[in-house]
């Protein structure tokens, strides 16, 4: 009963900018982790930050200090500010959504991705 949506990927070029946004409606109540995945071409689908309900968050370190995740409950939505994109940024990127309903108890949602290039 959870849909989330991407949208804001595009083709840039080497050390731009770029904003994805994750636009979340459905039943979201409790704890809840927000992510970031994506996943080139022959690659494995990769963890790229993660938020939480207290704010706290994670990034791969091939990202770090170029990339910010954030949130605006307000909205609904979950951003990814990535700045000085580099080719190896080149993926399809997801947004995620881990609902808990116990500590032991939760359910995954999926975005249908959206597709960032990075040009050199």
């Amino acid at each position: 009963q959870v849909q989330l949506v991407e949208s804001g990927g595009g083709l840039v070029q080497a050390g731009e900018s770029l904003t994805l946004s994750c636009a979340a409606s459905g039943d979201i109540f409790g704890h809840i982790v927000w992510g970031w995945y994506r996943q080139a071409p022959g690659k494995q689908r990769e963890l790229v930050a993660t938020l939480n309900s207290e704010h706290a968050t994670t990034y791969t370190d091939s990202v770090k200090g170029r990339f910010t995740i954030s949130r605006d409950s307000a909205k609904n939505t979950v951003y990814l500010q990535m700045n000085t994109l580099k080719p190896e940024d080149t993926a399809v990127y997801f947004c995620s959504a881990r609902i808990f309903s116990s500590w032991s108890e939760w359910k995954d949602y999926w975005g249908q991705g959206t597709q960032v290039t990075v040009s050199s």
